[in-house]
Order: C-alpha cells, then structure tokens, then sequence
C-alpha cells in the first residue's frame, strides 16, 4: 500500500503530483488557538520556490498557498488544516520522451515496478516538487514549538565542503546556495554552472541544527527522536544518506572522545541542566534530547534528469539511451536546505504533543 502521511501526535498527509494542477497538505493534531494564516507559511516557501537563480530549475511557480480549512477568525481551531499550492507552470510536453523510457537514477521503473503504472510528467509524487507541501505544512509545525530556532545550510557541493571556522549563519540567506561560508558559495557558482552547462548535475549535503530543544522529547525505544529525524529526512525524494550529530564519523573515535562530558549548572542555573562540553551525539542519546543542539546531515543525490545520454531500457526491456530534456535542478540539495528545515519543525513538534501526552 501506498504511505502518505508522516507523524503520529501531528500528522502530516501530502497530495498531489508535479504536472497535477495542484498539491498540498492536509496537518492533523495540531493544537487550537495558534495564529495562522497563508502569511506565515509563505516566506519559508518562497526560500525553496524555483526559478530564482540559473543554479536551480527554471520552472515559473509562484508557490502561492491557500489555507482551506481549519483557521477560524486567524487562529487554527484543532482541526484538519487543509493547505493547497497550485501548479501553474508545467510543460508535460518535455517529459513525453520518456513515457516509455526509465531514466537511471530515478524512481521511474522502482515506480512502475510497484504499481505497474507511472505518473512520467515530470515523476509524479517522485518529483522534489512534491517538497513544497512538506515546508508549508513545516511552517504550521514550527508554530507549536516557538521555543526552538531551526537553521538548515548547505555544507558541501559535488566534493566541495564550507570551511568550518568560517560558518557565519547570518550570511546564509545572502546567496542562492543557502551557503554559511561566503568564500564557498563563491566557489560553488562555478561548479554548479559548469554541470549545468555539461548537461550533468552534482549533490549536496544539508546540515540542520535545532537550538531550544529542551530535554526529554523522545520517546523510547520504537519512537526515538533521531529515529523519527532520520526516517522524516530519508523520506525527501533524493535524500540517500543521514547522519546524526557526528554520525558515521564517531566510528573512527575512542569511546573517550565521543563522550559528551558534563559539568554542573552554572550557579543560580540548576533549570538549565548540565553544562556539555561537547556534542558528538547531536543533542540526542537514548533516543531522547539532551537539551543541546539537535544537529543532523542529510545527502542529497546529484539530480537523476539530466541531459547527458545514460544506457537504460525501455517498459517493454529493449536497450535504449535516455537524456531528459525541460527545467531540472543542475543541484537539487540546493533548495532542499528548506525542505530539512521543515521536516525537522515536523519532528520535533510531533515529539513535544507526545512529550506532553504522557510526561504532561
């Protein structure tokens, strides 16, 4: 059966396809009496909207979203929120090469495989553009969790990664990379074009840090905090990797090293918890926050349209070539920086209702 729908306290169900006239989200478990309205929600999809730079698809949409239903006089009212984002500027004609053709890489033939039907224009519920009804219903979720502040930046591009030292948060909204390292981002203009201009593509890594989570949301040992954040980003479309705090890194380290040691409180802070020293766990042990910063990496896999020849087949099992022609992000991890974002705001507030649920 198919699978639509992320969370349990807040659920999550997404609708629609990429050459559809429309898609959205339906948020369910939300609490009654926050202030919401299409306001809101649209600064964080005009970040991941298309268009805006030659570094990501030229596709035209506006990313317009309309609330339908469960807002009442500004204030959401316990219900279904129903969020809707038309299509408006879709060319199925460029994908009608491909309607007998798997492209490598992409979900077309696992797709056919399942259903023994496929959605070509454009893939269907495949397509990164499906991720604009998960940042608008993560902007209802960052509504229940205003304690917490979430950034999510691209720290490395085909093989080049940010300089650590140089990370300045402020600067990432000053480039179309979502980049906190100047220098990189400058250096990036250049690769990101030239796979564009060789018809290939690149990938990416986003790092998302969740700062204000306080202790003890997680819930052991089959709804573990960085089990539900790893599942909620392998669930992007072409998301193959994640990594908690140092992730697969902390297997090369002694067990002395990848202690996070803890010192006492400051005077006067007992409510503050311990003070960490460091955060190799990513602000998550036991399967239950720390009280320090929610840190995960997600990789995104180069673009799988592109327009250099790759050997396929056909439905029918004939060798064949596919090139993709239409508008495709040279680097999908570019804009998936607020996609992470997004899911990150689902995760965490799904784990403060069921924090709440059972601890009060």
């Amino acid at each position: 059966m198919s699978w639509n729908t992320f969370g349990r306290a807040l659920r999550m169900t997404t609708w629609g396809e990429s050459h559809g006239p429309a898609l959205g989200a339906v948020v369910d478990g939300c609490p009654p009496g926050l202030a919401l309205d299409e306001q809101a929600i649209q600064p964080f999809l005009d970040a991941r909207r298309p268009g805006q730079s030659k570094f990501t698809t030229q596709r035209q949409e506006a990313d317009a979203v309309r609330i339908l239903s469960g807002v009442f006089e500004g204030k959401t009212t316990g219900t279904p929120i129903s969020l809707m984002i038309e299509n408006t500027d879709q060319r199925s004609k460029d994908y009608s090469e491909i309607a007998d053709r798997y492209r490598p890489g992409h979900a077309d033939y696992a797709y056919d495989a399942k259903y023994g039907f496929r959605d070509y224009r454009g893939g269907g519920r495949s397509s990164a553009r499906e991720t604009a009804a998960r940042v608008a219903a993560g902007a209802v979720a960052r509504l229940i969790v205003p304690e917490t502040t979430i950034h999510a930046y691209v720290v490395q591009v085909g093989e080049d990664r940010i300089e650590r030292a140089a990370i300045d948060l402020a600067t990432i909204g000053d480039n179309p990379f979502f980049c906190p390292d100047p220098q990189a981002a400058r250096r990036w203009e250049g690769l990101v074009d030239a796979a564009r201009k060789e018809g290939s593509s690149l990938g990416a890594v986003v790092e998302c840090v969740a700062t204000g989570v306080p202790a003890g949301w997680g819930a052991p040992v089959y709804a573990k905090l960085d089990a539900d954040l790893a599942g909620a980003m392998m669930g992007i479309n072409a998301v193959k990797g994640v990594e908690i705090g140092d992730g697969f890194a902390a297997a090369a380290l002694r067990g002395e090293d990848n202690a996070d040691p803890m010192r006492p409180a400051a005077p006067g802070r007992a409510d503050d918890g311990p003070q960490f020293t460091a955060n190799h766990a990513g602000g998550i042990a036991g399967g239950i926050s720390t009280g320090q910063p929610v840190v995960c990496r997600v990789a995104f896999k180069p673009t799988s349209s592109i327009l250099t020849p790759v050997d396929s087949i056909t439905r029918s099992g004939e060798a064949t070539q596919v090139r993709t022609r239409g508008r495709h992000d040279p680097c999908v991890g570019i804009r998936g920086a607020p996609v992470v974002a997004a899911m990150m705001a689902l995760v965490l507030a799904d784990h403060k209702l069921l924090h709440r649920a059972q601890c009060g």
